[in-house]
């Protein structure tokens, strides 16, 4: 399975982007797509998960503003609105066959990122 994610950029503090992950290759198992992010010197982080299922989960920091929608047509959406500097990151689509999602560990392909930048 690959990955491939788009949508990144640079936008102003309010702002919104909207983010996409497209899945290709052999038959998609996953049980769920997620998008993490990795902030320069920090560890990758959980942002948002959908699962199978259509159940969503949000980190707290983007509850309220960001979507997780799609997996059925294995492409997933992140819409981010009101986006803030401290959402600057580069951001990673992940798909997992196990329905655990909140630890990168978890998930077994991985796209290449994409960089959101937000300025103040």
């Amino acid at each position: 399975v690959q990955l491939q994610a788009s949508g990144g950029g640079l936008v102003q503090a309010g702002g919104s982007l909207r983010l996409s992950c497209a899945a290709s290759g052999r038959p998609f198992e996953s049980q769920v797509m997620g998008w993490f992010r990795q902030a320069q010197g920090k560890e990758r982080e959980f942002v948002a998960v959908i699962k199978w299922n259509s159940g969503t989960y949000y980190a707290e920091p983007v509850k309220g503003r960001f979507t997780i929608s799609g997996l059925r047509d294995k492409t997933v959406y992140l819409q981010m609105n009101s986006l803030k500097p401290e959402d600057t990151a580069v951001y990673y689509c992940a798909a997992s066959t196990s329905p655990r999602y909140y630890y990168s560990s978890e998930y077994n392909y991985w796209g290449q990122g994409t960089q959101v930048t937000v300025s103040s």
